[in-house]
């Protein structure tokens, strides 16, 4: 039986691959992971070697953790995940791999990132709002990075496009607050 299909508890990270970012970015990555690890939870994310989801796999794997990559096979085949993981599970494409990653999780966690990370977000949050996914979503709010996301969702509330997102997601503003707001909605 593989890591992944026994009933293990684990949380969906979402975040850049980008190497060059502000160093803050990157710690506050692999203290997530360590907290994740800490909490006893098994880390899934986009099995990436680079950037935020790189960091967050070391901090989870430093800490002693699980880390599950979850990778489309073009991904694979460029040779872009992260070698070190407990467990790689190659997909037949983005749409597979998002279903794949929300499967596993008993909740999602998204660290900054950029259009990948915002739609992978977004649809869990569309997802939460039809009754779809029913874990909690945490947006990891690193030096502010999401308070646009937010003034945009208040903007969209004023103009009449949504009635409430406050259920949709938490904003947390450190690892572990994030992974707290977590295990809070999923008592082990």
């Amino acid at each position: 039986m593989s890591l992944a299909t026994d009933k293990i508890k684990a949380i969906t990270v979402y975040a850049a691959s980008h190497p060059d970012l502000d160093p803050r970015y990157i710690e506050a990555a692999r203290d997530l992971g360590a907290a994740i690890a800490r909490a006893g939870y098994a880390l899934v994310n986009g099995g990436g070697a680079s950037g935020l989801m790189g960091a967050v796999n070391d901090g989870a794997l430093d800490a002693g953790g699980i880390a599950i990559g979850v990778i489309p096979d073009f991904m694979h085949d460029r040779g872009w995940g992260h070698k070190g993981l407990s467990q790689t599970i190659v997909t037949n494409g983005m749409h597979h791999r998002k279903q794949t990653m929300a499967d596993l999780s008993s909740g999602v966690i998204a660290l900054p990132g950029g259009v990948g990370t915002f739609e992978e977000i977004l649809e869990i949050m569309t997802w939460r709002k039809l009754g779809i996914y029913t874990h909690p979503a945490v947006l990891l709010n690193t030096l502010h990075y999401y308070d646009p996301l937010v003034s945009m969702m208040n903007h969209a509330r004023e103009q009449g496009f949504i009635y409430a997102y406050n259920s949709l997601f938490s904003l947390a503003s450190t690892p572990d607050e994030a992974v707290d707001i977590i295990s809070l909605q999923n008592p082990k």
